[in-house]
């Protein structure tokens, strides 16, 4: 270490901006990202009067012909491709100034039990790979309001997140027996929320009104069975564009599994329910169908009887003129009775009142349940998010 004594800790001065929000990946948890690094430490075995030198103050000095801290990024899983600044600049009274720009691909643990309205943090750690901390010392700025600003004016590309704020703390650890100072920068990010609305949450969402327009339709029709089954296919296809996206090893279970389970599980009971209520129509169809073909043989018997009582009855009237109204009164009783045999008919079964009951209880049920169940999802999103 270029140090005037080995007790003495040199001390570095370390800066990082926020120049682009690539990605972040929620399946592999990793934060992608591109920053600025300025470094500042003093040589004291290179110094020089510029007046002796024609005035030269600065001289821009190949980087491996000087010492260097080994600073690294603690979180850093995949090796920056691109190659470092190969120069630093050596001031006349032993300042050594490093610039460099860094890919990084880092570890990023995750919170997405709000997802897709969730905000972010993920820390960007800078220590020396075999120094102490007695004998390197991190020192850097404390202004958080400042640091942020100073990264919201250079940062250029934020994809689907939103560059909130950066702060920046120093912590002692120990590492492998070494006590060691650290620097920690952690950036909060929130996600642009309004892709996955439009593409995700809508969609199940209009899934959901169409399984309310279905009770509109008849309890015993085969084709509302169909419609329900086509929508539920629907909303588990929607389910597994969801698996791909979130983590596997998520502590909680995020929000919007909970909104397409209890959605599913919502359109699943519906369809239960339409299938047992077109069984018991089918068991009072049943019995009617027996019920009609012993009406029509005791219409056939019927039919002879009032033949005859008719071709009687004529005869008395051709006979008898004075029996005309007797007559006319049985022929009003015999058509009341017929009347009466036809509105039975037409009447719904028991099974199927029983039904129709059922299905106007359940429909209103349904329909209280998945409003409840919304309002609720959605009111722990919102505050979440405001949190």
């Amino acid at each position: 270490r270029p140090t005037r004594h080995y007790k003495r800790a040199s001390g570095v001065y370390i800066e990082m901006r926020m120049y682009a929000i690539l990605d972040v990946r929620e399946a592999d948890q990793s934060f992608i990202s591109y920053i600025w690094i300025y470094m500042e430490w003093k040589n004291d075995h290179l110094l020089w009067d510029e007046g002796n030198f024609c005035g030269l103050s600065k001289v821009v000095v190949p980087r491996e012909s000087l010492w260097m801290p080994d600073v690294i990024i603690e979180e850093m899983t995949e090796k920056d491709k691109n190659l470092p600044s190969p120069f630093v600049t050596l001031s006349e009274s032993g300042w050594v100034v490093y610039r460099d720009d860094e890919f990084v691909i880092s570890t990023c643990k995750m919170k997405i039990f709000n997802f897709p309205f969730d905000i972010q943090s993920c820390s960007i750690t800078f220590r020396s790979l075999s120094y102490s901390e007695k004998d390197l010392l991190f020192v850097m700025k404390n202004n958080d309001t400042l640091i942020t600003k100073d990264s919201q004016k250079n940062i250029r590309m934020q994809y689907e997140w939103e560059f909130l704020s950066m702060s920046v703390t120093r912590k002692p650890v120990q590492n492998f027996y070494t006590n060691q100072t650290v620097v920690v920068y952690t950036i909060t990010m929130q996600r642009k929320s309004a892709l996955y609305v439009v593409n995700f949450l809508l969609p199940v969402l209009f899934f959901l009104c169409l399984d309310f327009a279905s009770l509109l339709m008849s309890a015993g029709s085969g084709d509302k069975i169909s419609f329900k089954i086509t929508v539920l296919l629907a909303v588990t296809v929607m389910q597994l564009i969801l698996i791909e996206i979130l983590p596997f090893t998520s502590s909680k279970i995020p929000l919007i599994v909970i909104y397409c389970i209890g959605i599913f599980a919502l359109m699943l009971l519906g369809l239960l329910e339409t299938i047992f209520l077109n069984c018991l129509m089918t068991k009072d169809s049943s019995s009617l169908e027996s019920k009609k073909e012993s009406d029509k043989l005791r219409k056939n018997q019927d039919g002879l009887t009032i033949k005859y009582a008719i071709q009687v009855l004529i005869t008395e009237v051709k006979q008898k003129k004075t029996a005309m109204e007797k007559v006319s009164d049985e022929l009003g009783e015999m058509k009341k009775t017929f009347l009466d045999k036809e509105s039975e008919e037409n009447k719904d079964g028991y099974w199927t009142r029983v039904a129709k009951k059922i299905d106007k209880i359940f429909s209103i049920l349904y329909v209280l349940a998945a409003i409840l169940f919304l309002s609720v999802v959605f009111s722990v999103w919102l505050s979440k998010s405001d949190s």
